[in-house]
């Protein structure tokens, strides 16, 4: 089956200069996939002929006349800027004529676009974003919300663990385990949030529905002690920015002198587990259609990562398993009309 994607090519921080290079990097991996790149025709051509693939079999280019910056408000990108190339690319998977989404422009304004074009999938609240970390154990911890939804209420919780288990089990092929992002393991600590919603899944995990392990702490993201975190997009988002600062700290650090120059040298095997490009790609979980986030300042290796993502998640049939076990698993929504709040991540 051959798999098309289409590129929002305006978005994030540099535009056709990191998206045109990531997704020709992308294409040397997958020679049999199909890539419709979106964005202002005469900038999306004058890259491809710098790197000599105006004439590639594998891209299509679609004319997109606007662009959303990274500082549009959500209003301005969804009411105002409908042939942008972050919505044009959105409508293609809307239409059939993409599998997938991707875009690494202005996070706020591709929910809200991605919401309003594809909607959600029936008995979802609210999309969120998933991510993955690498941990001890040398397999992906998917977390999420990463930052869609700043305030959440236990059902919103509720709902983000059903849909990053699905999304675990489809692209890693086993049932995962749940972790709920905490202060404390204990079954008392917490707001009353956290502690509601550990009730809920408590009584899935009683049914046999998710295999909830318990709360967990933020440093058992990283030690592998369950497969899934979630929490609501306040923490979520701190904590991936968080862990952003500290790998770039850790490699400026090792780059000060001759010797931790070495030193990295040695270690560069190890290092590589924490370069927070080879995990870049975080998937718009919920909607009727299948759209992946690049990081806003991703540079061409880490778009191409978002790219392989967005592959895989089209090749394993996410979109079919998601809507498949969510209208199986999902409780019916408390309050389908809440609006999300929604961050500018960038």
């Amino acid at each position: 089956m051959t798999i098309t994607i289409s590129i929002d090519c305006m978005g994030g921080d540099h535009g056709p200069s990191v998206t045109i290079p990531g997704a020709l990097a992308f294409l040397k991996q997958q020679p049999q996939a199909q890539l419709i790149l979106v964005g202002l025709e005469d900038q999306v051509r004058a890259e491809l002929k710098k790197h000599h693939a105006d004439k590639h079999p594998n891209l299509r280019i679609k004319h997109a006349t606007e662009v959303v910056a990274m500082d549009d408000p959500i209003e301005v990108a969804l009411r105002r800027k409908k042939d942008s190339s972050m919505r044009v690319a959105i409508e293609l998977v809307k239409e059939g004529q993409a599998d997938v989404c991707v875009s690494a422009g202005n996070t706020g304004a591709l929910m809200a676009i991605s919401r309003y074009v594809l909607k959600t999938l029936a008995d979802v609240d609210r999309p969120a974003i998933c991510s993955i970390m690498p941990n001890q154990k040398g397999s992906p911890t998917y977390m999420l919300d990463l930052g869609a939804n700043v305030d959440c209420e236990p059902h919103h919780l509720h709902q983000f663990a059903i849909m990053g288990a699905v999304l675990f089990q489809a692209m890693e092929q086993r049932r995962p385990s749940i972790g709920l992002l905490n202060v404390g393991t204990e079954e008392i600590k917490g707001n009353e949030v956290v502690k509601a919603t550990a009730a809920l899944l408590r009584a899935d995990h009683e049914r046999g529905v998710l295999n909830f392990h318990g709360n967990v702490e933020g440093n058992d993201i990283f030690k592998g002690t369950v497969d899934v975190i979630v929490c609501d997009g306040f923490v979520g988002n701190v904590t991936l920015k968080a862990v952003e600062g500290l790998s770039r700290f850790v490699k400026a650090t090792l780059m000060e002198t001759t010797m931790s120059k070495l030193g990295a040298l040695l270690a560069r095997k190890s290092l590589k587990k924490l370069n927070p490009e080879s995990y870049n790609g975080a998937g718009l979980l919920g909607l009727k259609g299948l759209v992946f986030k690049s990081h806003g300042g991703a540079n061409a290796f880490a778009f191409d990562w978002a790219i392989r993502r967005a592959y895989n998640a089209a090749q394993y049939n996410v979109q079919e398993q998601l809507s498949a076990m969510i209208s199986e698993l999902m409780p019916q929504a408390s309050d389908p009309q809440a609006p999300g709040a929604t961050t500018q991540q960038g």
